[in-house]
């Protein structure tokens, strides 16, 4: 499936938009994670350990996105983004978002 962040793709068009596809993620650093996070935010610097679980968090949205545009009959997902948010103090949510659609060669 192509998976874009422009609103085209080069030598494809778009013959229908099935409309908003989307995968969602919510996840949590276990309180092991959160305790050795906490220590390295009084040193600075990077957060390996959130930079991990975003990281794999957005790979895990991107998945979710595919699925549910394939699920649409999409071969496409044009204008993708992400966005995301905190729920509570330990908890991370990310959504990838896009148009799902069908290319053909042009």
């Amino acid at each position: 499936m192509i998976v874009v962040t422009t609103n085209e793709v080069a030598g494809q068009a778009v013959e229908r938009v099935l409309g908003l596809a989307f995968g969602l993620v919510v996840r949590s650093r276990g309180l092991g994670g959160n305790l050795i996070a906490a220590f390295r935010s009084l040193g600075g610097g990077e957060i390996k350990e959130y930079t991990e679980m975003l990281a794999d968090a957005r790979r895990a949205a991107v998945d979710r996105l595919v699925s549910n545009a394939h699920a649409m009959g999409a071969n496409a997902v044009l204008m993708v983004r992400f966005d995301s948010s905190e729920m509570g103090q330990s908890m991370s949510e990310i959504v990838a978002y896009g148009t799902a659609c069908i290319l053909r060669e042009a």
